[in-house]
């Protein structure tokens, strides 16, 4: 279109140059013989309407645009004046528009680096969906939103894995976290065939764990030493807990139950085929299943306390946590990287633990 409206402004103005030569006399004989040309032109179409370019449209506009309308009423058009004007207020309206439009559309694109962390944690981490990837950026400093993270994935095609929704009795636990313990006790089988019960206590309130001990024969005196050092334990963290959650597992004596109440800590035990009200610890479980004893095969009670210490440190310490912001139970998030140069020359080391079964990420120093 431009193009061809360069053409008719160039052409017109040299028919404006031919003009100049001639007298007043002959412009006159000239307008009548268009004046006539276009009554032909009319008759012959019949009432059909003439199709203007866009071009056409922009250089009459233009054209005429300077004259009053009384004026324009008395010159024979084509269209009529109500049409030339409401094409140069179009043409106003577009010129208008192009200006006032921005020259980039919408935010700025993710910067590369980002881009590739993100690609990069999802490669070596194939059961991190885009939530858990989130967590971990925050735990690296980078600030980026939830949907971003999913969006880079679906570019790339890595099918990200569906939010989790809440229940009721989810709900009500977090909002007491402050005074809440949950433990249970979970099984594994080592290579040789034994079977292990490891027990453990979760913190409600920053998701912090701790794994009290694993035994072949969980006795009544074995679990009630377990429950004096989670006493002292809570007591040298200074956690002031004031109930804790168990199921009914006959493995509980009631010495266990004694010597929390002798602390303070009064026992709630879960109905009766509810997991849910022990839903934090469940999940936990689920968790080191997960991420841990379902790809490690385990040789002996000695190999499996080792294994669970390892993944302790790294759930405590590193691991970012949904359900408390993504924060980590024993560190804080770090401060959100605001220098642009940092974030465009990210510079982002691996730790391996459990001969890379867990991963780290740190900058690097």
């Amino acid at each position: 279109m431009l193009l061809r409206l360069a053409y008719l402004g160039v052409t017109n103005v040299f028919a404006v140059l031919r003009l100049l030569p001639m007298s007043d006399r002959d412009k006159e004989v000239e307008i009548l013989a268009l004046r006539h040309q276009i009554v032909v032109l009319e008759r012959q179409l019949g009432g059909q309407r003439v199709r203007f370019e866009a071009s056409d449209r922009a250089f009459l506009a233009a054209l005429l645009s300077g004259l009053p309308r009384n004026v324009l009423h008395r010159m024979r058009l084509l269209v009529r004046p109500d049409t030339v004007l409401r094409w140069h207020r179009d043409l106003v309206a577009r010129r208008l528009a192009a200006r006032s439009r921005p020259k980039c559309g919408g935010r700025p694109r993710t910067v590369c680096s980002i881009r590739a962390l993100v690609l990069r944690l999802a490669a070596e981490n194939l059961t991190w969906g885009y939530r858990r990837l989130h967590g971990e950026l925050l735990v690296l400093g980078v600030k980026v939103a939830a949907s971003t993270v999913w969006e880079i994935l679906k570019e790339a095609g890595i099918p990200p894995s569906p939010d989790r929704t809440s229940s009721t009795w989810a709900d009500f636990l977090r909002s007491q976290a402050d005074a809440l313990l949950a433990c249970d006790f979970f099984e594994t089988v080592t290579l040789s065939g034994a079977r292990l019960y490891v027990f453990a206590v979760i913190e409600h309130t920053n998701r912090r764990i701790r794994i009290l001990g694993a035994t072949v024969h969980p006795t009544a005196s074995w679990v009630a030493q377990a429950a004096r050092n989670l006493v002292m334990d809570l007591e040298d963290a200074g956690c002031r807990a004031c109930y804790l959650i168990r199921d009914r597992d006959g493995k509980f004596p009631q010495l266990f139950d004694e010597v929390l109440m002798d602390a303070g800590i009064e026992v709630v035990l879960s109905g009766v085929r509810i997991p849910r009200m022990n839903s934090v610890m469940e999940r936990w479980v689920q968790t080191r299943r997960r991420e841990l004893l379902d790809r490690t095969l385990i040789w002996n009670q000695c190999h499996l306390l080792y294994a669970l210490r390892e993944f302790e440190t790294f759930y405590n310490g590193h691991r970012a946590h949904q359900g408390v912001a993504n924060a980590r139970p024993l560190r804080p998030l770090p401060q959100p990287i605001a220098d642009p140069g940092q974030i465009t020359r990210l510079d982002i080391r691996q730790r391996d633990r459990l001969g890379g079964l867990l991963h780290e990420y740190q900058h690097a120093a």
